[in-house]
């Protein structure tokens, strides 16, 4: 059965991105934020192809590990595609490189659409979609077959998803830092907690891996 699912990663004070820039995409908080979820083994071998065996095991990475697994679709906005840095651009493939992670169908959620899809090596092609979420996450499924969409981010665009209470696993790997910047997770989610069951765990590193399932 296909689960919708998001995976994010967040400061202690709950932001994401912020100050992002054609440099730093990401926003300048993001590298910290993101150190541990980096620093894994499955993080080496699935985005830098490093097959040594770098990398830290342990808790950490095998939230990174599952991140990977049963994914059938993906669903991201704009600024996770990086349309905000060449929206005019029709050559521009996003800043995923030239063999995007995700091996899927990529359903990019953003008002420039309609725009021809981009298949990119590696199994991945990304959509252009201005429909309303809700079709968008139908498209997604049927195209997942059985496996899970996972809605990518940014957290504006996770935040969607979860107020229209559609997502069945929310895992957030919240780094033992303050940002006081950026796009907050949390704000109208109240009850969240009251939908899905919450399960924590600590990491070596001090990441605190929170888990929502419907």
């Amino acid at each position: 059965m296909t689960r919708v699912r998001i995976d994010l990663n967040i400061s202690l004070d709950g932001y994401s991105a912020n100050d992002q820039t054609l440099e730093n995409p990401m926003g300048e908080d993001w590298a910290r934020i993101t150190a541990a979820y980096a620093a894994t083994r499955t993080f080496h071998e699935r985005v830098f192809g490093d097959t040594s065996g770098t990398g830290t095991t342990g808790v950490d990475d095998s939230y990174a590990a599952a991140y990977f697994e049963g994914v059938g679709a993906e669903i991201m906005g704009p600024a996770m595609f990086g349309l905000h840095s060449f929206p005019d651009d029709p050559h521009w493939k996003g800043w995923w490189g030239d063999q995007p992670p995700f091996g899927t169908p990529v359903y990019v959620l953003t008002h420039t659409a309609p725009r021809p899809p981009i298949p990119m090596p590696g199994g991945t092609t990304f959509h252009f979609r201005s429909a309303p979420i809700e079709d968008v996450l139908a498209e997604a499924t049927e195209a997942a077959s059985g496996l899970d969409v996972r809605v990518g981010g940014g957290v504006s665009t996770a935040r969607a998803f979860l107020r229209a209470g559609v997502v069945d696993h929310l895992h957030v790997a919240i780094a033992p830092m303050l940002v006081d910047r950026g796009d907050r997770l949390w704000d109208e989610l109240r009850g969240l907690d009251l939908t899905h069951e919450v399960t924590t765990d600590v990491a070596d590193s001090g990441t605190i891996h929170v888990t929502f399932a419907r």
